[in-house]
């Protein structure tokens, strides 16, 4: 299967049912000293055999979950397709039973100049674990993304820092 091609993937109208996600990661120390714009306690469930991620993310703090079911398929460590569905609480309690392993996180955003940076603080077996990532609307802005100053070392071509990788074999040995 050709990793590159969006309909070997499983995407057969990319141009028009999916994004392209452009996102750079970094294996962090703790969470930085800036102030939080906002934090998310997240419990994702990886559906076994598939590419699907049900996810469920709570605002610290109160409020409503949003509810969401997205299937991502990588074209390149930095770039993926990605397709998403927001759903009720009663749709949600549909997929919830379905086979797969969870991990849990709490998501904290902070500014980074005109990018988002959230810091991930993930909990049992991988607590101590923090991942930085940070999002683009285009290559030349990621391109030109410094490193964040807290970041002990950028992890966007270690495939063994992706979600599905952590939740499949834990916490990754250093390089």
């Amino acid at each position: 299967m050709d990793k590159t091609d969006p309909a070997a993937l499983g995407f057969l109208k990319p141009e028009k049912y999916a994004a392209v996600e452009r996102e750079r990661r970094w294996l962090c120390a703790g969470l930085p000293d800036l102030p939080v714009l906002r934090a998310e306690a997240i419990e994702d469930l990886y559906v076994e055999g598939s590419r699907l991620r049900l996810r469920r993310a709570t605002p610290v703090g109160g409020g409503a979950p949003i509810l969401r079911l997205s299937k991502k398929a990588d074209l390149a460590p930095e770039r993926r397709l990605i397709t998403t569905l927001y759903l009720t609480e009663a749709e949600y309690a549909l997929f919830e039973g379905l086979p797969g392993r969870v991990l849990r996180k709490t998501r904290h955003y902070y500014a980074a100049g005109d990018v988002t940076l959230s810091v991930d603080r993930f909990e049992a077996a991988l607590a101590g674990l923090f991942l930085a990532e940070a999002e683009f609307a285009d290559d030349a802005a990621m391109a030109a993304f410094p490193d964040p100053a807290f970041a002990v070392r950028e992890v966007t071509h270690d495939p063994r820092y992706t979600g599905g990788e952590l939740v499949a074999n834990g916490r990754p040995e250093p390089a």
